[in-house]
């Protein structure tokens, strides 16, 4: 499902559909992250506008209303391409184990016809509905956003870790248990991981656009708050990132042994086993790198002494291929999250002294690069997810080869998909950017839904 060719896959379905999935998924996880977490920072902005009669927070809230109605809007196209695609691309896949996985899809259309409409009342009824009538509005969406996160989480967790059905002789689903396929073992990290990344992928990225901002000049309340409000989201998410990564590796060496071995490179199981970072891994071995002996023992079962799974204990056709990019993969999501929390040390320590951000235009450049960063790891724990999954599609009991579709023209697909996806791109880009000149401008948004307009010389921008 992920993108893990093969030179062997050439010219063949399977490369075409994993790149396919792996592109899209690649794009719209980043659209998904806004829709979880950007409603909960809007929340926030009116919340502190309304209890402190803050006039810059409401009016950031109100402009943030309608970016984060375009990103669903644009999340909701790539998002309906992708379920297509299961259908398109894997259908003995869907044909199979359709009944297993779609209650966590179904459920997941309930959460998200619930944020369309309750952001649509949120926009529309900034001057129409009492101050607390409007920030409940905001209430649902912000349920919606985590309520279809963790329902398309646990269809991705349960591919890991499947449970909940039966397969009769003839290899047909029976006896399918709801509750056990969406909450199975593998759901709980993987929802928190990816809730966490979504508050840190969200916060970063609207962080560093105001810290280009101020860079620039613009040191106004709105464009201070329009950073503080979100960097402070991101910064209290990270640290707590980080100790839900560490569980979600632990949890990966006991039940997914083959991904954890090939992620950590680990071609001879054992105890003391030493931890690389960096390095390419290749002809049984690691190469290059820096090795700290005994510590990926101690990482698993807190003791140089654990025993690991290696890849020697694996048969090879069920060792995950590229393995160089998982390690890589793995490793550079580690190493930006705890540069992540370096900076939101930095920022918090400034601001438990002084009040006040770090006075430092390293501070601002660092806040611009972290937006791009944590998207960075992003993709680089989806690649871990998917790609650590291979050769299986459910593990253990269907491989992706035998999912992927027979027919003819998937390359032409692919084409055309990543022709609708740029465009979608750069239609987002070109509509916020919009947004921005004309908030910077102090345009006018007319009355209702968009508000009185912005004070002339206020410089405020998303």
């Amino acid at each position: 499902m992920a993108f893990a060719p093969s030179i062997a896959d050439a010219g063949s379905n399977l490369l075409a559909a994993r790149n396919q999935m792996g592109f899209t998924l690649g794009f719209h996880i980043v659209l998904a992250c806004f829709g979880v977490a950007f409603p909960a920072m809007m929340l926030i902005a009116e919340w502190r506008g309304r209890k402190r009669d803050d006039e810059a927070a409401l009016r950031l809230a109100r402009n943030w209303s309608k970016a984060v109605a375009v990103l669903i809007a644009v999340g909701a196209v790539s998002g309906t391409v992708l379920s297509f695609e299961f259908g398109l691309l894997w259908p003995r896949f869907t044909g199979r184990f359709g009944d297993v996985f779609g209650v966590g899809f179904a459920i997941e259309g309930i959460f998200f016809f619930l944020e369309a409409i309750f952001i649509a009342i949120y926009i529309y009824g900034w001057d129409r509905l009492s101050p607390r009538a409007h920030m409940w509005a905001a209430v649902p969406i912000v349920i919606s956003g985590v309520g279809g996160a963790f329902s398309v989480v646990a269809v991705n967790s349960w591919m890991n870790q499947p449970q909940g059905f039966t397969l009769d002789s003839a290899g047909n689903v029976t006896d399918v248990k709801p509750l056990e396929v969406l909450f199975n073992p593998a759901a709980g990290y993987e929802f928190f991981h990816m809730l966490l990344a979504a508050y840190m992928v969200t916060g970063f990225l609207i962080a560093s656009v105001y810290a280009v901002g101020m860079l620039r000049g613009r040191r106004d309340r709105y464009h201070r708050l329009g950073f503080i409000i979100p960097f402070t989201v991101a910064a209290i998410a990270t640290p707590i990132q980080l100790f839900v990564g560490d569980t979600a590796a632990r949890a990966i060496a006991d039940d997914q042994p083959a991904k954890f071995a090939a992620m950590e490179c680990i071609y001879k199981g054992g105890p003391d086993q030493t931890e690389y970072v960096g390095g390419i891994c290749t002809d049984g071995k690691v190469r290059g790198g820096i090795g700290i002996p005994g510590l990926d023992s101690f990482l698993v079962g807190f003791s140089k002494n654990t025993d690991v799974t290696g890849l020697n204990q694996i048969p090879e056709n069920d060792q995950p291929p590229a393995k160089s990019m998982l390690h890589l993969s793995f490793d550079t999501m580690v190493g930006i999250a705890t540069l992540l929390a370096l900076l939101a040390a930095w920022f918090a320590i400034a601001w438990w002294r002084k009040r006040d951000l770090p006075q430092t235009k390293w501070f601002l450049r660092a806040a611009a690069l972290a937006g791009v960063g944590a998207v960075v790891a992003l993709e680089c724990g989806w690649i871990v997810t998917e790609v650590g999954r291979q050769p299986w599609i459910v593990n253990g009991y269907m491989r992706t080869t035998d999912a992927v579709t027979p027919a003819q023209g998937i390359w032409w697909v692919f084409g055309l998909t990543m022709a609708l996806y740029t465009t979608l791109g750069v239609i987002t880009v070109l509509v916020l950017r919009g947004l921005s000149r004309r908030w910077r401008k102090g345009g006018g948004d007319g009355a209702v839904p968009y508000g009185p307009p912005a004070e002339e010389g206020s410089g405020a921008s998303p």
